[in-house]
């Protein structure tokens, strides 16, 4: 191999691989390495039972255009390895990270080459570094052994890969839900439709096109074959996911663009929307109405809202650089979260509804809403390069966040406060979603592909 680490003797009876599609921020000695060996021209492949095959060489496409990020104000800081472009179709290997088992890590490629006497230099090279430990801790850095909890740690056993993808549409794709067996994935954006996608082939199953300007949102009820898609054409619309021929419900009502809705996680009947000139609105889908009106704030408006899951006590509502936690029942506002300086793109909570997460472009924070702790900030991660705009919190690790940025997905170890970044798109990576039963990741893109991770 390559590149071969051993750190956890005790977990899995198998070796795991770290295969980094990326070379390592801040020209640390593995980078200048792996652009070295990119370098040198590839020769045709060989047989398996030749000596190309007992060694995987590193596949990497250049240095990352981002940068380390910057410490958190409050928290150590954290080490940062980065996976760079890969093409979206065409190739049979996947962007892929892989951490755990008895701790075996390689660099490897997914095709077999000769080695000229340039390469075996550089070959003998990183073997140096691999004996010198330095590796042991740029890999080791990213992984927390010391909970006891799998749930909450990362380097257990854990991977992250692309598993498949799907070119979604003509235009940017804006958002993605899946539904709550985890067997849809619905998709919109600036080509007007919402595609149900069948989550295991990613074959469409429905094409729904009613709205005549920009999808802004997707949602599927909770309990419900229903999903909802909000537009700038001010409407919201709710569908049968069983036959979504035509919208069951159009609500008209708002003065600016439709920003984004949620299903209510307990009340069939409530759904909730928010416009670009601060308007919030409950609606009743039985009634086919308005239920309640709340001005929340003026132009740009609300952003982006999610209600608490499990309890729906709470619905978070982004607006500007705060998010504002209102009581569903009452409308009154029981914590104004600041402390992001630039506007907030979105917010999801994680399962339990005891943690929210907001994203501007410099920043992502996370709240607490346990027990005596309501509204305060527990971790803190700035930006330096890549620009942040979504998040969702990975269905395994509880301490794991995966954030959207330009091109690329980070992962965020709070518990550890360390990151590592991972090529994923060509564009911006407009929304993230999670299935809690496939345990998969969505992300959906401006470069009008829909990937799924896990």
């Amino acid at each position: 191999m390559l590149v071969f680490v051993h750190y956890i003797h005790s977990w899995c009876d198998r070796d795991w691989i770290v295969s980094f599609r990326h070379i390592a921020r801040n020209g640390n000695k593995i980078a200048d390495t792996l652009a070295k060996l990119k370098q040198q021209k590839r020769k045709q492949p060989v047989s398996s039972s030749g000596p190309a095959n007992s060694s995987g060489t590193a596949n990497t496409a250049g240095p990352s255009p981002s940068s380390a990020p910057s410490t958190p104000s409050t928290h150590t800081p954290g080490d940062v390895i980065s996976m760079p472009a890969l093409p979206h179709s065409g190739s049979s290997s996947k962007p892929m990270m892989m951490f755990g088992g008895d701790g075996a890590g390689t660099l490897t490629s997914p095709s077999n080459q000769l080695w000229d006497d340039k390469d075996l230099e550089l070959q003998a090279e990183m073997d140096r570094f691999v004996e010198d430990g330095s590796l042991d801790d740029n890999v080791e850095s990213f992984l927390s052994h010391d909970d006891t909890d799998p749930r909450d740690s990362v380097g257990r056993c854990f991977t992250f890969m692309e598993v498949n993808s799907v070119r979604a549409s003509s235009s940017k794709v804006t958002c993605c839900h899946f539904s709550s067996d985890g067997k849809l994935l619905a998709t919109g954006g600036h080509d007007k439709k919402a595609v149900l996608w069948h989550t295991d082939t990613l074959k469409p199953k429905s094409t729904l096109e009613e709205h005549s300007c920009l999808i802004t949102d997707v949602r599927f009820s909770p309990s419900m074959s229903r999903l909802a898609t909000s537009s700038f054409d001010k409407t919201v619309r709710v569908w049968d996911a069983d036959s979504p021929g035509y919208s069951l419900r159009t609500f008209m009502g708002h003065s600016g663009n439709v920003m984004s809705l949620d299903f209510h996680p307990t009340k069939d009947d409530l759904i909730c929307s928010c416009d670009g000139d601060g308007e919030i609105r409950y609606w009743s889908i039985n009634n086919g109405s308005c239920a309640r009106v709340f001005k929340g704030g003026t132009a740009p408006g609300t952003a982006q809202l999610r209600f608490q899951p499990r309890l729906g006590k709470y619905l978070a509502a982004a607006a500007e650089n705060v998010v504002s936690i209102l009581d569903t029942e009452t409308q009154t506002c029981r914590h104004s979260l600041q402390g992001h300086t630039k506007l907030i793109h979105s917010v999801c909570w994680d399962p339990s509804g005891e943690l929210l997460a907001s994203v501007s472009e410099d920043s992502v924070r996370v709240w607490s809403f346990g027990s005596g702790s309501e509204g305060e900030c527990i971790h803190e991660l700035s930006c330096n390069g890549n620009k942040f705009h979504s998040c969702v919190f990975h269905p395994t690790f509880q301490s794991l966040l995966v954030i959207g940025c330009y091109q690329s997905l980070e992962l965020w170890n709070m518990s550890e406060n360390k990151t590592m970044a991972l090529s994923a798109h060509e564009g911006l990576i407009a929304a993230l979603a999670v299935s809690p039963v496939t345990r998969l990741v969505s992300s959906a893109s401006h470069d009008k592909f829909v990937k799924l991770w896990k």
